[in-house]
Order: C-alpha cells, then sequence, then structure tokens
C-alpha cells in the first residue's frame, strides 16, 4: 500500500507507553481464543443465522488461510471482503489476517460504482461476497464493476459462483492445514476501510495492527469490569464499528451478537431473550427500540450502556433513554481515528446528553484555528486529534498533506469545543460529509450523479437533521429553464446510475439561485441552516420560486 506516513515522534511516544508492542493481531486472535475459547459470537440474521466458540472461528479460519495460500495469495496481498454480519464473514476476516494479506472490508450495500473503485483502487487480488442476501443479487452487481486488472479470484458464499470463481465452502472444504505464521511487524498495514470523503471518490484508511490494537485494547479494558456482559452490535462488517467488535469479541471474551439487518421486533426480541446488556447504536437504532418499549409496553430489563456515534446525537434521545432506564452515552470518532472522545456511563446525565465526552484512553485532542492556533475553551475551532489509535495515512499520499498538521495531528474537519473539563462538543463539519445512520456519504460525489441529470443545471448536496439517522441527503438544485422534476425523477436517476441507495436525495429543493461566496463558493453553512429553520409558506405556493419535496425511507 502507498501513502503511509512515518509520525516518528508520535510512535516512539507510543512504544515507549507501552500502547504500540510488537504484538500483531494474528498472535492477539491466537491468544484471545485460547484464553476464552467458549465464548460465542452469533450472528442473528432472519435468512442466514449461526454461532459459533471463538475457538472454532480461529480454528475455521486457520484452514481457511491455508485455502487462501493454495491460491497463490500471500503476505500483502488485498483481499477485499463485502459480506453482511455473518459466520462466514467472520472466519474470512480471521483467515485473512493469519495469513498477513491486507483486509479491505467493503460495507455490504455497496453498489457496483462504490465496489468497482474500492477494488481497483487497492489493488485487490481477491473478493469475498455472497452469491445473493435478501433482495440484492451480488454476481449480477459484480457483473457491472467493470475491468478490475489485479483481480484474480471471486469467491462466492453460497451455491452459485462468478465465472472462474470459487465458492468459500469449496475452500474450506479442502481442509488445508494452516500456513506457518506470516513474518510480520506490528506497523505493517493490515486492514483499508474505504471511507467517503470531500471528493467523490472514497479514501482508504489505512490501519496498522498496532493501530487497531491500541483502539481494540482499550475498548477490551473498557469491559473489564463487567464480564458477563453481553455485547449487541448493529454496525456492518464493512463499517470500522463492525471490524472493532469482530477484534474486541477475542480480547475480551464477552458473548458478542451482530445483526445481518436491522429489523426493530427482531432486535428487540433477542435483547430480551439473550439478555442484551450493551448495546452499539447510532441514532436510529435506539429511537426504533426506544419506539418498540413505548409501543408494546415489554421492557429491556438487561439492557443498561448504550454507546452512540456515527452521526450526530439530539440530547433528547440520550434523555429519553434516560427515562428508559438505559446509560447512554455518546462518543466521537471516525474511520480514521475510531474513539476519540467517550462519555462514562457514570457521568451525569447531562453531560452525556449535551457532550461527546473526554478523550478517550491516550488520546489526545486540541480545537485549532484555521492557521493551526490553539484556541481558548468555549471558543469553536477545527478538532485535531492524536493517539495510539490514529491511521498512517491514506492510499491516495496526495490527501495526507492537507489531512496532518505538523507532529502527526489529525485535521477532522469538525467543528467543536472544549469546555474547563475537557468535555468534546461537535458543533459543525468542515468537510462536506453527510453522516446517514453511522454511513458517510460525500456531497461531491452525489452532486456529481445529480449533474449527469439532463434536468439540472447546478446542484448542492448538504445533510438535512433527522432524529432517526442523524442526517439524511438533501440535493438543492437549479433547473433548466421549461423542465421539470421530482424527488421520483432523481431515484430513477440513481439507480440507473448505480450507486449505492443510501446516497439517493431524500429532500429535494428546487430553488432559482444558489448562496455564494464573493470567491463563488457555494455557502453550504447558509444550506444547511436553512434545512434547520422552519420552512415558511410563501403567498405564492405553487406558482414558482422555491419548490420542496421529501421522502422517507
Amino acid at each position: 500500500m502507498t501513502g503511509l506516513l512515518r509520525r516518528a515522534p508520535a510512535n516512539d511516544h507510543w512504544y515507549a507507553a507501552g500502547l504500540h508492542t510488537t504484538q500483531t493481531l494474528v498472535d492477539a486472535l491466537r491468544d484471545g481464543a485460547a484464553r476464552h475459547p467458549q465464548s460465542m459470537m452469533i450472528f442473528d440474521s432472519e435468512t442466514h443465522p449461526a454461532s459459533a466458540p471463538l475457538i472454532e472461528i480461529h480454528r475455521r479460519g486457520a484452514r481457511l488461510a491455508g485455502a487462501f495460500a493454495r491460491l497463490g495469495l500471500r503476505r500483502g496481498d488485498v483481499i477485499a471482503c463485502q459480506v453482511p454480519n455473518w459466520l462466514e464473514g467472520a472466519i474470512v476476516y480471521h483467515a485473512a489476517i493469519s495469513l498477513g494479506l491486507v483486509m479491505v472490508p467493503v460495507v455490504h450495500i455497496y453498489g457496483p460504482v462504490e465496489v468497482g473503485y474500492i477494488l481497483r483502487q487497492s489493488g485487490a487480488r481477491a473478493l469475498v461476497m455472497p452469491d445473493r442476501w435478501r433482495s440484492i443479487d451480488y454476481l449480477e452487481r459484480f457483473s457491472a464493476v467493470g475491468d478490475c486488472p489485479d483481480l484474480e479470484h471471486v469467491i462466492t458464499i453460497g451455491e452459485r459462483m462468478a465465472p472462474g470463481g470459487v465458492t468459500l465452502a469449496a475452500l474450506e472444504a479442502l481442509d488445508a492445514d494452516p500456513p506457518a505464521p506470516p513474518a510480520l511487524h506490528a506497523d505493517d498495514v493490515c486492514m483499508v476501510i474505504y471511507t467517503s470523503g470531500t471528493t467523490s471518490a472514497p479514501k482508504g484508511v489505512q490501519h496498522t495492527h498496532n493501530t487497531l490494537l491500541a483502539e481494540m485494547r482499550a475498548l477490551a479494558d473498557a469491559d473489564a469490569g463487567a464480564p458477563d456482559a453481553v455485547h449487541l452490535s448493529p454496525f456492518p462488517a464493512g463499517h470500522m464499528g463492525g471490524v472493532l467488535l469482530l477484534g474486541r469479541a477475542f480480547l475480551s471474551g464477552r458473548t458478542s451478537i451482530l445483526v445481518d439487518s436491522w429489523n426493530t421486533e427482531r432486535v428487540a426480541r433477542v435483547i430480551r431473550e439473550r439478555g442484551v446488556s450493551w448495546l452499539g447504536a447510532t441514532p436510529f437504532f435506539l429511537s426504533s427500540l426506544l419506539a418498540d418499549v413505548r409501543d408494546t409496553g415489554v421492557p429491556m430489563p438487561s439492557l443498561d450502556e448504550i454507546h452512540l456515534g456515527g452521526a450526530g446525537v439530539p440530547p433528547e434521545l440520550v434523555l429519553a433513554a434516560e427515562a428508559a432506564g438505559w446509560r447512554a452515552f455518546r462518543s466521537y470518532g471516525s474511520t480514521e481515528h475510531p474513539t476519540v472522545t467517550v462519555s462514562a456511563v457514570s457521568d451525569p446525565v447531562e453531560v452525556r446528553a449535551y457532550t461527546d465526552g473526554v478523550a478517550f484512553g491516550a488520546n489526545r485532542l486540541r480545537i485549532v484555528d484555521d492557521d493551526g492556533r490553539d484556541l481558548p475553551p468555549g471558543t469553536p475551532g477545527e478538532v485535531v486529534t492524536l493517539g495510539p489509535e490514529l491511521f498512517v495515512g491514506y492510499t491516495d499520499a496526495a490527501l495526507n498533506a492537507e489531512a496532518f498538521l505538523d507532529g502527526g495531528w489529525f485535521r477532522t474537519g469538525d467543528i467543536g469545543t472544549l469546555d474547563d473539563g475537557g468535555h468534546l462538543t461537535i458543533v459543525d463539519r468542515k468537510k462536506d460529509i453527510i453522516i446517514r445512520g453511522g454511513e458517510n456519504i460525500s456531497s461531491t460525489e452525489v452532486e456529481g450523479v445529480l449533474l449527469r441529470h439532463p434536468a439540472i443545471v447546478e446542484a448542492a448536496v448538504t445533510a438535512m437533521p433527522d432524529p432517526l439517522y442523524g442526517e439524511r441527503v438533501c440535493a438543492f438544485v437549479i433547473v433548466e429553464p421549461g423542465r421539470e422534476l421530482s424527488l421520483g425523477d432523481l431515484v430513477e436517476h440513481f439507480v440507473a446510475v448505480g450507486v449505492a441507495k443510501h446516497k439517493t436525495p431524500e429532500r429535494l429543493e428546487i430553488v432559482t439561485e444558489l448562496p455564494r461566496t464573493a470567491a463563488g463558493k457555494v455557502r453550504k453553512a447558509d444550506l444547511r441552516a436553512r434545512l434547520r429553520a422552519p420552512a415558511p409558506v410563501p403567498a405564492d405556493a405553487g406558482q414558482g420560486g422555491r419548490d420542496s419535496q421529501r421522502a422517507g425511507r
């Protein structure tokens, strides 16, 4: 992989503090399986349920690593995995790490446009995916990804195969001997996760064994006081939250439940029947569970801690959870730096509801102005972070120059304030990103798709607040004179282009002009403010002016 940053002073500090070590993920997963052999991972699914103890996942992963080696995959090769939260996906992750491959998790709902880009940009030699899941025919989608010159092996979960491909079951049936442990360094890149950025193309975020283990160890340490806790996560395996739970389970030994799709009634039943005590969630998931308790009148007495992240969290949601007897708390992080801040469940509810907590573990953060100078408490500025969990650079080295300050501090692009107690509160975003239900969406990418529609002259895309998903996509467009455009037209257009469904605008604002700076840039802050304000009903409604259309999904 390329684009690595060698933050030597910081790395030396993490090693001296014992936060980076010579241990690799191979070592950690092997040792975790030995310490917690019968701890269970449960994969809840309406169509593909499974469960296995950690020792079984370890053994099957080791044998699958041997089968991968028979395919010719070697240390440093890239393998992409677009699999929902299934047992097979966990085994593939384990196998890839065991062989020293670079793992590229891909969100399972991504369409051929995103998947094709990721495969080409990462140089993946192998791809693992289902043949079908729910309404998605992955083989049909794969036929539309375009040429991927480095891709040699397409491995499917199911009975159907891609042309020249092989099934995962056939590889497991080889019962190959586990390969010899690869000669790895803990600072080797072992995972690249693609996240939407301010440009139309996803950014490849590179993590090493050390950066991921620093995060997983800190999370496992937080679990130490609750040995019987049962964790549930709805975050997909292609998301950093899903990746972390897969590793965290081996370090902590806690029972872990992963769901492949969100069905509130089903998840609520799982929580009640299995005694789930800890939940990782976005606002959408928590809102859904609160509605279930309200509508059914059936409590969830085991549920205690709810770790909220992945999207802006309304304070009212934390207060509602408190009223239901659940201790919800906000956190702040990203694919680049997974958990920067977090509140403690012991904090007063006002702290948990109205701030994003204090620096987590050994992480550090500052609030700076546009010139990188520190700002006093209470003054909004850009959040910059540093810590042992911080990624080591993008695969596109050109992105790194603007992403870091001197000393290796990461420029998050988010605007926040710090109070005198060190509590962070995110108040706005410099980066042009929409976070819908925990998934990053590039406004630039959506704008590019909009401008391919023949009726659209100009387009600006921004986030609109939403109580369930945190944010949704709103498109402000100027249309060709005499042309008409509806939200339904946009839905059809995005389906035809082939981008993931969640990037489709859910609100359309037809305007006659866009607010701009003196330099001609669209003032996105003005558009976001317009969405936060109550919409007045114009006197000439229906006779021109601004037209607003919404869709709920």
